[in-house]
């Protein structure tokens, strides 16, 4: 099995590929990276274009078995910013769904507690409980990858069946 973790956003997309093999008990790291959308200046048709172009890419080279991303989170001080990321989400799960991957959303809440055993773990918190899982020796840089193999490993360890 082959997760891609998906941390959604226009400007960076971040993504970790993790692999699980039947003699697997811990998660192995075997890529991650961003995808740029274009910067703040670009019109939103362009950056998700580039967003659902660089995901498709990326599932075509590395051929995953699911897809994992967060659910989608609304702050009642600022929709406008859900609604954007709305869009974001949608051309990631767009591309997976060409690809037939698929796709498991889990929440913040439910990511944190998996790693850490807190739903309200700091990032900082989030960053040490990612390099011990994966052995790394240096915390996950950039936080769009991190919270994109955050979202792998919550994935690993809990994979639902449930559906986006």
């Amino acid at each position: 099995m082959r997760i891609l973790g998906l941390d959604p956003g226009l400007n960076i997309t971040g993504y970790g590929l993790l692999a699980k093999t039947p003699r697997t008990t811990a998660p192995k790291l075997l890529e991650g990276g961003v995808v740029r959308g274009g910067g703040s200046d670009e019109d939103l048709p362009f950056r998700l274009r580039e967003i659902h172009h660089g995901i498709a890419e990326i599932i075509a080279a590395f051929s995953p078995t699911a897809v994992a991303i967060e659910q989608l989170y609304s702050h009642y001080e600022h929709p406008r910013t859900s609604i954007l990321m709305g869009h974001a989400r949608g051309v990631i799960v767009l591309a997976a769904a060409l690809a037939r991957v698929p796709v498991f959303s889990y929440s913040a809440t439910q990511i944190k507690k998996t790693l850490t055993g807190n739903g309200r773990a700091p990032k900082p918190q989030m960053q040490q409980a990612i390099q011990r899982e994966l052995r790394l020796s240096t915390l996950p840089e950039p936080a769009d990858v991190a919270d994109a193999l955050a979202i792998a490993i919550c994935h690993f360890y809990v994979g639902k069946e449930g559906r986006s």
